[in-house]
């Protein structure tokens, strides 16, 4: 995750130079690679003897750069999509997925934008959803996005060559298209979703699942019906474990590494839900089934789909029917990630 920045700038009229003497939409460029935060080579010395003084320390130099970039990703926030620049987009979100594996993070990426969305709060953003409030330091450190830095620095590139999409649209359509990559449904997806315009309209940390909750059905209930959604779709969704692995460096769940992950592909280790888990199909359901894998994940929310009888009758379901789940996934994906979303044009845009 992210550095943790706190740094407050006491001397004002510094800051203020900073912001005024920087272009702040070319200061910031993430690294597609990995963690770490990396810029151009244009003539950035003022910021480069700033950053890099001996008087702040990583932390602070980090929260002036945290603070450029989400100036810069703000100054777009209420432009109109473009769909030609959405097609070009998926293009090369689907040469990305070819080549670093990394379907279900941009999957966990989408998910988690969206996941944040309350029903019971009517006004935008506050309502959270799908707004891409998510591209701030804030609300990635919350322990739930533990890593997903790493999804947000391998498609900054590709927000960089766009400026006709949102993030919020970016997430969504990295998301769906990562599902569809790997073998899964088309989803039904609009866009046009209006950015946040800082980080101060993220939501407040505790609005997304647990893994491992005292009474695992009720709280799955909690969260998912919060955000609108019913049983049916909280077992479609929980299909998508058939992708990835969960790392216990970041999630406090699974084991370092398991016959099906020390080679990778992609950065080796984790446990996976699924044997073949960048395959996108209905084996999430047959395994936890079965339960006969040691080396497979189970979480606590994943054991109750089965134990639940009103999970289980969907549950059940999917493990018996693909075609039957990959009709209710995509539905249930797409549901959510229209949630608390903001269109420009209202009615949507599809591609």
């Amino acid at each position: 995750m992210a550095e943790r920045l706190s740094l407050t700038l006491n001397n004002n009229t510094m800051a203020s130079s900073f912001r005024t003497q920087i272009s702040a939409s070319r200061l910031l460029r993430f690294s597609s690679s990995g963690s770490k935060l990396s810029f151009p080579s244009s003539s950035l010395s003022f910021t480069r003897s700033l950053v890099s003084s001996p008087l702040l320390s990583q932390r602070s130099q980090a929260t002036l750069v945290n603070r450029s970039f989400s100036s810069a990703a703000t100054s777009q926030c209420t432009a109109a999509t473009d769909p030609e620049q959405l097609k070009s987009a998926r293009e090369d979100i689907k040469k990305l997925l070819n080549t670093k594996f990394c379907h279900p993070i941009l999957v966990r990426l989408g998910w988690h934008d969206a996941g944040t969305y309350n029903k019971n709060i009517s006004e935008w953003p506050q309502r959270g959803g799908a707004n891409g409030s998510l591209r701030y330091e804030i609300e990635l450190k919350h322990a739930a996005n533990a890593g997903l830095v790493n999804a947000l620095n391998l498609i900054q590139h590709i927000k960089d060559m766009y400026s006709g999409i949102s993030y919020a649209d970016l997430f969504q359509l990295a998301s769906a298209t990562a599902i569809e990559e790997a073998g899964g449904p088309k989803i039904p997806m609009k866009y046009g979703r209006v950015d946040t315009s800082g980080p101060h309209e993220c939501p407040e940390e505790g609005r997304l699942p647990d893994a491992g909750p005292p009474s695992p059905a009720n709280h799955l209930r909690e969260v998912f019906y919060r955000m609108g959604l019913d049983d049916k779709d909280i077992v479609a969704l929980s299909g998508a474990h058939t992708l990835g692995r969960s790392r216990p460096e970041r999630s406090g769940w699974g084991k370092p590494e398991t016959k099906y992950t020390k080679e990778g592909p992609g950065a080796p280790g984790g446990q996976s839900w699924t044997p073949e888990w960048l395959k996108f199909d209905n084996s999430y359901f047959t395994e936890i089934k079965e339960k006969r894998d040691e080396d497979l994940l189970v979480l606590p929310t994943d054991a109750a789909i089965f134990e639940d009888p009103s999970f289980k009758v969907y549950a059940e379901k999917y493990a018996a029917d693909q075609d039957a789940f990959f009709k209710d996934y995509a539905e249930s994906h797409a549901k959510l990630s229209n949630l608390g979303a903001k269109f420009n044009p209202p009615e949507g845009i599809i591609i």
